[in-house]
């Protein structure tokens, strides 16, 4: 490795140490080299939400999401760019054949967020969700090693994201209402009799309950299918993979426990069970996980 590469994927390590938080911990489990390209994967990643993030218009940030998009396809043919993790990215697709498509498929779906958009059912979030998870959890698996049996794991790949991202909307349905975005389907709201505006306030209604109910079923219903993946990993993977799932499964079953009430404030789950989870999982490199990872799935 030159010094010039081990200099990005050292600041990849370090952006992954400071903000990667639930999926830090799970990092850990990787023996080096892989977890390096977790970290230049994730930093790729917080890149990209970053830019979208940044005060400015919509088209300000579009032109921002364009310049990273070449900047990408630059970096993949052996050019440099400014970002210091990019060399480390680049490295990290070529040594894991990593289909460059799920990254710019990751772009795709950040300017999704530039302006707020409307999704009328379900059929219209899921490509959204795709693209902010999945597309990220087929590179997770390019990364750890796995068996694809006629696109099994590819699919079960998918449908993880899905999970995960469902679950991200729960939690955070207050504060995206806030910034004038609701990510929940209009069909679903109209069948609770819910508002957008409700969603804003501290009151937790039975229609509001009802409508979280639901979505948190159909996200228990992903992490099922999804759970077998984990045999399809390879085994030095299974780890990382369990912890992922189980800490945003574990942040799911914490929204039930609190009967749904993600408005008055933020869930999260607090660092030590984090970490146990993460090492409770590691023992799926043996094969003994996938129970626990379908375990409140129905």
């Amino acid at each position: 490795m030159t010094p010039e590469l081990a200099a990005s994927h050292q600041f990849c390590q370090e952006l992954s140490r400071q903000q990667a938080k639930n999926f830090y911990y799970s990092f850990l489990l990787l023996p080096p080299e892989r977890r390096r390209a977790m970290q230049a994967l994730y930093a790729f990643m917080r890149r990209t939400d970053d830019i979208a993030d940044e005060p400015g218009e919509a088209a300000e940030k579009t032109i921002a999401l364009d310049a990273w998009r070449n900047d990408l396809d630059l970096a993949l043919t052996g050019q440099k760019v400014s970002w210091p993790g990019m060399a480390a990215l680049a490295d990290t697709v070529h040594q894991h054949t990593i289909n460059p498509k799920h990254l710019h498929d990751v772009i795709d779906g950040v300017a999704m967020d530039l302006t707020p958009r409307v999704f009328e059912t379900f059929d219209d979030l899921y490509p959204y969700c795709y693209r902010v998870a999945s597309a990220v959890g087929l590179c997770c698996i390019s990364i750890w090693g796995y068996q694809s049996r006629d696109g099994q794991a590819e699919r079960m790949a998918e449908q993880c994201g899905v999970a995960l991202q469902l679950t991200n909307i729960l939690r955070d349905v207050a504060e995206d209402a806030r910034n004038g975005r609701v990510y929940l389907p209009q069909d679903e709201l109209r069948r609770f009799g819910v508002t957008a505006e409700d969603f804003s306030g501290n009151q937790l209604t039975p229609a509001l309950k009802e409508l979280f109910a639901f979505q948190a079923e159909r996200a228990y219903r992903y992490y099922a299918q999804a759970a077998p993946l984990i045999r399809l990993v390879d085994p030095v993977g299974r780890p990382v993979l369990g912890a992922i799932m189980g800490i945003y499964r574990g942040l799911l079953d914490e929204i039930v426990k609190r009967e749904y009430n993600v408005l008055a404030e933020r869930v999260s789950l607090p660092g030590w069970k984090k970490a146990w989870i993460a090492l409770a999982a590691f023992p799926s490199r043996l094969g003994r996980a996938e129970a626990k990872l379908a375990e409140h799935a129905s």
